[in-house]
């Protein structure tokens, strides 16, 4: 349910979904690119929804920068190439597989069932795969690091996030960046399970885990983060 509107400088309106909880401390505002452009804030208990619209309107600068990332959605077809967890994958359509299949010597997924469910079976293989290779990454650290829980997300403000239970959560849209970012991602927030803020001493953990080349990646990221959010 839609209970205010944003309006863009462009003019575009965003609908602005609000949602109460308890235990939250501050208000938290989240964008969303997909299926469609809507602004999520959560917010306190005993926050008025008044208090809340104002927090919005004072961060009009953010939400126009996050929007002007957002690329144009591109619809994928059989026979497109697309690159993630890097390599380069062409895409073929096969009604005649129910389940996807994968051929390594020619890098070619073959999608199973039906035409109208193509771009969601891609997806759901992507994500498979990232999962995979972010258990992988995460076993290559001391176990001391390993979160209780991983959850994989489709957040437009947040690559990754670490709570005080251990859950991490990771965009999936990071399969979309070079393995050195995703990795990036991935030793930033278990660096979280060492230091619980971004203190000189936590960057130092991220600098042991991941080895040289910490700010190059955190670069790429701020200049094309937009763009791992052009597919579904």
């Amino acid at each position: 349910m839609t209970d205010y509107v944003f309006t863009l400088s462009s003019g575009n309106e965003v609908p602005v979904i609000i949602t109460t909880r308890r235990g939250l401390r501050n208000i938290t505002l989240r964008p969303r690119f997909s299926p469609n452009p809507e602004i999520h804030i959560s917010k306190p208990w005993l926050v008025p929804t008044s208090a809340a619209i104002r927090f919005l309107e004072s961060k009009q600068k953010w939400i126009e920068c996050v929007f002007q990332k957002c690329p144009t959605k591109v619809e994928l077809k059989s026979g497109d190439k697309i690159e993630f967890l890097g390599r380069t994958v062409l895409l073929i359509h096969d009604s005649h597989i129910r389940a996807n299949r994968f051929d390594n010597d020619t890098s070619t997924l073959y999608v199973g069932g039906g035409a109208d469910m193509f771009e969601r079976r891609v997806r759901d293989y992507i994500k498979s795969e990232f999962l995979s290779v972010l258990k992988e990454m995460i076993r290559s650290v001391p176990r001391e690091f390993h979160p209780k829980r991983i959850a994989l997300r489709d957040t437009t403000s947040r690559w990754g996030s670490c709570s005080t239970t251990g859950t991490m959560s990771f965009s999936w849209r990071l399969a979309f960046a070079p393995m050195d970012v995703m990795r990036y991602v991935v030793m930033h927030e278990l660096a979280h399970k060492k230091h619980m803020d971004h203190s000189p001493e936590f960057w130092m953990t991220v600098r042991e885990l991941y080895g040289p080349g910490v700010e190059r990646a955190k670069r790429w990221l701020s200049k094309n983060g937009g763009a791992l959010h052009q597919y579904f």
